[in-house]
């Protein structure tokens, strides 16, 4: 980043020369590398640059998001696949457990939508479950979502979520400050929260328990500054105790996306105020019309699923389609109260 402030760009920065490296502190390997550097790296940036919707947007870009350069460490490169103008919106960044309730997965796909309904980009990190569910309920209103990869941007993370990076790529964007090469390494997921609530007007933790990662990117929001939102839940469930803790931390208890709409109304003066919700229709009593409205893809899998529980490989094996469109379905047939998943990664048809 001093690189960035000292040159102005990173061909500036790169095209330097040794005394200026070494005035701003740089020595050592570094300075080695810099003088001698490896061509087959660049050359693999630039030619993922110069694949369609890709780009590259530096801290000294007029288009770098604002609220990402008010953090104390903002990233000085954004690899970005999709609409780069995404990143100086209005943004909602919702984070919680990978293995959410039946109910927190409703509960993220209603808030992100009715979110999104009113103008709000979401934000997330493109994991298994609150992520994902909260990534879906946006493509269902607007589409406007942005994905904070922790690996480079040629590759997806975890792969069960190729299809939903697909769909946001769509209309929304994926971004990461990791070139394209760099595989998912467990230090990246913790600095790449302080990207996704760095983005972001206020962070929203729809379930979490009390090791959740979603707390770290919580915290982070707090010392950013900004809000910091959670739903509570019942004193018995684990996942609800995470979210527990950081209201007695400080974050606003909300009940529906209007409570979290209300807050940050104070920020935004000029946001639309009548906001239109979409109240969550009663999963039960729509099965029927729901399934009447699937094509056949959808009815083959319910039909698999019709006498035994089954995992993502026996549907792909029994219905001759991709892993990543498969669990692309379940995730909406899950959305509309049509299956469960259940403990072991399968999948089964409820009544």
């Amino acid at each position: 980043m001093r690189f960035l402030k000292y040159f102005g760009s990173p061909h500036a920065a790169l095209m330097g020369g040794r005394n200026e490296w070494a005035t701003l502190g740089v020595k050592g390997e570094l300075l080695q590398y810099l003088e001698n550097p490896d061509k087959t790296i660049i050359e693999k940036d630039l030619h993922w640059l110069s694949l369609e919707n890709n780009h590259l947007v530096t801290l000294n870009d007029p288009h770098y998001p604002h609220r990402l350069c008010e953090i104390h460490d903002p990233p000085p490169i954004l690899f970005v696949h999709g609409d780069y103008t995404l990143l100086s919106s209005q943004q909602v960044a919702m984070v919680g457990t990978r293995n959410p309730s039946p109910l927190g997965k409703e509960i993220a796909y209603d808030f992100a939508k009715n979110l999104s309904q009113a103008g709000f980009t979401i934000t997330s990190g493109l994991a298994m479950g609150i992520d994902a569910y909260s990534h879906q309920g946006a493509l269902a209103a607007t589409g406007r979502t942005i994905a904070v990869a922790g690996t480079g941007l040629d590759r997806v993370y975890p792969a069960q979520n190729r299809e939903l990076a697909h769909q946001i790529a769509q209309t929304g964007a994926l971004i990461s400050e990791l070139p394209p090469g760099t595989p998912a390494k467990n230090q990246h997921f913790p600095r790449r929260n302080r990207i996704i609530s760095g983005l972001s007007i206020g962070t929203l933790v729809v379930e979490a328990s009390l090791r959740s990662g979603s707390l770290i990117t919580a915290r982070q929001a707090v010392e950013q500054g900004r809000d910091v939102f959670a739903i509570p839940g019942s004193i018995h469930n684990p996942l609800a105790k995470g979210c527990h803790a950081l209201i007695k931390e400080g974050a606003k208890l909300v009940e529906t996306a209007a409570d979290v709409m209300e807050e940050l109304f104070l920020h935004l003066p000029n946001q639309q105020r009548t906001i239109p919700l979409t109240p969550p229709l009663p999963v039960a009593s729509n099965r029927l019309t729901q399934h009447n409205e699937l094509d056949g893809d959808y009815i083959r899998l319910l039909e698999y699923l019709c006498t035994e529980a089954q995992s993502i490989d026996n549907l792909v094996e029994l219905s001759g389609l991709t892993a990543e469109a498969v669990s692309s379905m379940l995730l909406i047939l899950e959305l509309q109260g049509l299956i469960a998943s259940q403990a072991g990664g399968l999948y089964v048809r409820l009544s």
